[in-house]
């Protein structure tokens, strides 16, 4: 009976961790929608001091704006149809103004934490999820790399080691490899890479920023 005990107990303490878990993260994604719209209506994306910013956001701008047209479009046919119940009307006029806010607000996370090239080295960064500062005595090389891969983990092990792919539509077109692990914080935890894979909607003119600082 202890024994059984104390494996439910288990049980529920997993259940209550990953629940939290996907509760912070969910928090952490609405607050990053919304200092995305904070950042783009006062013009300051975040890029620092000196640095060149470069975009990663076209291979999923297209969707994103038909999902948020599509969903525009919808919010009067849907109140339309429900106004002879207010209290219905009310709650998915909100649902709907709040879930074309929220896609605005993805996409100008996008926009307003691009890459960053700069005295310093190196931010790569994926909206508000991850923001990684790849110092230049941390970098040994960066190269022109397409990777597709559908399906694949965030992280998974490649011959250089440990990699984090930033993918945007399965794909990344930029390999920075490693001099050292380093310390990166996503998905509300602490994790060790060798290399970082991202995505550069212009290429040329990243690998051209990249080289004012290192040969």
């Amino acid at each position: 009976m202890t024994d059984q005990r104390t494996a439910d107990q288990r049980r529920t303490a997993r259940v209550a961790s990953r629940v939290a878990s996907i509760a912070r993260a969910a928090w952490r994604a609405e607050v990053a929608v919304w200092q995305g719209l904070y950042r783009w209506l006062l013009r300051r994306p975040r890029v620092p001091r000196g640095a060149s910013s470069f975009t990663y956001h076209s291979p999923v701008r297209t969707i994103l704006v038909v999902f948020i047209v599509l969903s525009a479009v919808e919010i009067p046919i849907v109140d339309l149809i429900v106004h002879p119940w207010p209290w219905i009307r009310i709650l998915l006029l909100a649902l709907g103004v709040w879930g074309v806010t929220w896609m605005v607000g993805l996409l100008l996370s996008y926009i307003t934490r691009p890459h960053a090239v700069g005295p310093e080295g190196i931010r790569a960064r994926l909206g508000g999820d991850v923001d990684i500062d790849l110092t230049w005595d941390a970098v040994a090389s960066v190269e022109k790399s397409r990777d597709v891969q559908e399906k694949a983990p965030k992280v998974r092990d490649e011959p250089h080691g440990r990699t984090l792919a930033l993918r945007m539509q399965d794909e990344t077109n930029v390999l920075i490899v490693l001099e050292h692990p380093v310390r990166a914080r996503w998905g509300g935890a602490t994790h060790e890479v060798d290399a970082v894979r991202l995505w550069v909607d212009d290429l040329d003119g990243f690998m051209t920023a990249v080289r004012n600082h290192i040969p």
